[in-house]
């Protein structure tokens, strides 16, 4: 009489002695080591190296896509601005007449002052605001485009689409309205409207509502005297060509990789917000 075979035993308890196995692949595993699958059942390895396999679902721009993402970069630019027209206001002891405040007069746009050293107006004027109305109305709009534009670009890229955007309404008015002082967000959301557009075409929806309302904000621009109308198109255009670097350019170019297409729309954006600024230097170069 032939002696019965030894029980297996589980893979990774070997003092354990069971008659189930993996499904997937085959070794032997008691039930602490076993997890349900849509078909039999998976050991925990087996379980880890599926998960490890799964690529995390991303946006068109390449950014990880979640429900639960927090727009972080948007509350904070909005956190900014407020902070600093709290800091405006106190200064000058009024909140309708904050442009009295010293940190204002440091920091609003005046190109003559730029092209005397004065930099820090060249990023500082698009956190500064006249009253109380003019924040609101850019925080609203910073709020519910920001939010959109941070969740299809991602964090970083975001960042980047709104500094060019700033930058590129600042290269405009040190060019083309060397004889004004501006200051506000409003360059820098007009490039949202631009980038809010492009996600639309790439995305492959009707822009029509984009453009209608940017129509009707260039119409403003140009009928209310004291808009920075320069402000307000050299931001449009910078931000509509950094998110169109990103979201476009990869094809275009006919990127292989998921990183060769990043590179591409990384290099894209920087490159013209490097390119604004730039300009402004050689504005300023010019005025000196």
């Amino acid at each position: 009489m032939n002696p019965q075979p030894p029980a297996p035993t589980c893979y990774r308890h070997p003092d354990r002695a069971t008659g189930l196995a993996c499904t997937r692949c085959g070794r032997s595993a008691c039930p602490e080591c076993l997890r349900p699958a849509s078909v039999g059942q998976h050991c925990v390895d087996c379980l880890r190296q599926g998960q490890a396999d799964l690529r995390p679902v991303r946006t068109v721009a390449g950014a990880p896509a979640t429900q639960r993402a927090v727009p972080y970069v948007t509350y904070l630019l909005i956190a900014l601005n407020v902070a600093i027209f709290a800091i405006t206001a106190a200064q000058a002891n009024n909140v309708a007449d904050n442009q009295r405040s010293q940190l204002f007069f440091d920091w609003v746009l005046a190109p003559p002052a730029v092209a005397d050293g004065q930099w820090v107006r060249v990023l500082g004027s698009g956190f500064l605001h006249y009253g109380p109305i003019h924040l609101l109305v850019n925080m609203f709009a910073l709020y519910i485009l920001g939010r959109d534009c941070e969740m299809v670009l991602g964090r970083l890229r975001f960042v980047t689409v709104y500094l060019a955007s700033l930058l590129g309404g600042s290269a405009a008015v040190m060019w083309l309205a060397q004889d004004t002082s501006t200051a506000g967000a409003s360059g820098a959301i007009y490039g949202l409207f631009g980038a809010m557009t492009v996600i639309l075409l790439r995305l492959r929806q009707s822009p029509v509502q984009m453009l209608v309302l940017i129509a009707v904000n260039v119409l403003i621009s140009v009928s209310l005297p004291g808009i920075s109308l320069w402000g307000h198109l050299g931001g449009l255009a910078a931000g509509t060509l950094a998110t169109g670097g990103i979201l476009f350019l990869p094809q275009w170019l006919r990127a292989k990789t998921p990183q060769a297409a990043r590179a591409v729309g990384w290099t894209a954006s920087a490159g013209v917000a490097v390119i604004a600024l730039l300009l402004i230097v050689a504005a300023a170069a010019e005025l000196a």
